[in-house]
């Protein structure tokens, strides 16, 4: 009788996701805020505006979505580029 290999199915699951969200105040100003999008989020100047934007009008805004790792890190990246700047830009992880 013939030997039958048996595979094993292993489901990987994927990595929780969490949302970066830039939160609005009255002294950070837009330029840096576009300035944090690129250089940190690695957008285009086109959508750091809009980004930007939204964060202005509606208090909050979406930066990216990221692992977990990734999202706490772009979070402290950007609370150390705001401090070093004197703004009191604040930055939040949301799980999706």
């Amino acid at each position: 009788m013939p030997k039958t290999k048996t595979l094993e199915k292993n489901k990987l699951q994927e990595p929780k996701m969490f949302k970066v969200i830039l939160l609005n105040d009255d002294v950070t100003t837009m330029d840096f805020v576009i300035e944090i999008l690129m250089n940190i989020f690695y957008h285009d100047f086109e959508t750091a505006s809009k980004i930007m934007l939204e964060v202005h009008l509606n208090g909050s805004g979406v930066c990216g979505i990221y692992t977990q790792e990734i999202a706490l890190s772009k979070q402290k990246k950007v609370f150390n580029a705001a401090k070093i700047a004197n703004f009191p830009l604040r930055v939040k992880v949301e799980e999706e």
